[in-house]
């Protein structure tokens, strides 16, 4: 399917939909690149994936996606497989744009949840907030802690710092 895909567009599977993902905007790369800045900062033993493969699996429909951010100790992904385990995954983020939103927050979220994945960042920009999502619990997250854009977060254990979203 991917071959088939306009050039720069990612297609991914989620709840046995497929959807075709437009390419990022200047705007969405500048957060995604200033998260894994941070984290570097803070985590030098975590790989800072992006354009990584998740098979999301659970009691639902199978889900392939790409999340805009995955964190996992180095080396989690050093093979030559398109689709990974999300087991050494810590935590996967999401940055919103108009075409993404709505499953961002809706079913990528359960798929992540269903799938055991411990924190889901979102970096909401088209309500101005940002959700860290924790506890995964059937296909939900159970705690959900939310601030506005500009402010920092915690991000818990094991990342276990503050991220600052005043550059976002």
């Amino acid at each position: 399917m991917s071959a088939a895909a306009p050039k720069g567009w990612r297609v991914e599977l989620i709840e046995g939909e497929i959807h075709l993902v437009p390419p990022a905007n200047g705007n969405h790369e500048e957060v995604v690149s200033e998260i894994s800045g941070q984290v570097r900062d803070h985590r030098k033993d975590l790989g800072r994936y992006t354009g990584i493969g998740l098979t999301l699996t659970g009691d639902a429909p199978v889900g392939r996606v790409e999340p805009d951010l995955v964190l996992a100790p180095k080396g989690s992904f050093d093979d030559d497989v398109r689709w990974h385990d999300p087991a050494p995954v810590l935590l996967v983020g999401e940055v919103t744009s108009p075409s993404t939103a709505a499953k961002d927050r809706g079913p990528k979220a359960r798929g992540f949840a269903r799938a055991g994945i411990p924190c889901y960042l979102l970096i909401d920009r088209e309500a101005e907030e940002v959700r860290v999502h924790t506890d995964p619990e059937g296909e939900k997250y159970t705690q959900i802690a939310i601030v506005p854009l500009g402010k920092t977060i915690a991000l818990p254990d094991p990342l276990g710092f503050e991220l600052d979203t005043a550059e976002f």
